[in-house]
């Protein structure tokens, strides 16, 4: 299983930066996980890895508890299907990469800094691993 975290826009807020890389750090322990910028026009996420599932953050997005989200990654760890997520940048998402998404995911209906948003993500990845392999950080 491999998991994407996909971020549009340059990385500002080194804090920010620091806490997303060290939850993608501690996720690696379970599985590969990776965290990068992408840039849309050079980007198409449905040719490079068409068979991993494709979750979008958008504020209009579904919004799930920590323990739906820990049942996303177990569903798609047991199917053995990468995972791609993508945070938009100030313009938000392309607006054909929303219509193509297998998942519009909301973490909250607040808008955050897209380096704050790839950090809260960063950590449920962490939570859900922490949570399916009996860890005690989700305590």
């Amino acid at each position: 299983m491999r998991i994407s975290l996909y971020f549009i826009g340059k990385p500002r807020d080194r804090n920010a930066n620091a806490l997303a890389a060290e939850f993608v750090k501690r996720a690696g322990r379970w599985a590969t996980v990776e965290m990068r910028e992408i840039r849309p026009e050079r980007t198409d996420l449905w040719a490079t890895r068409p068979s991993a599932l494709k979750a979008l953050l958008d504020p209009a997005g579904q919004a799930l508890s920590s323990a739906q989200f820990t049942g996303l990654i177990e569903k798609a760890e047991r199917e053995g299907r990468d995972l791609i997520f993508v945070v938009g940048g100030a313009a938000g998402l392309p607006a054909e990469w929303r219509a193509r998404a297998d998942l519009l995911l909301s973490l909250s209906p607040m808008t955050f800094p897209h380096e704050l948003a790839r950090a809260v993500l960063a950590e449920q990845i962490y939570r859900a691993f922490a949570t399916l392999r009996g860890h005690p950080y989700p305590r």
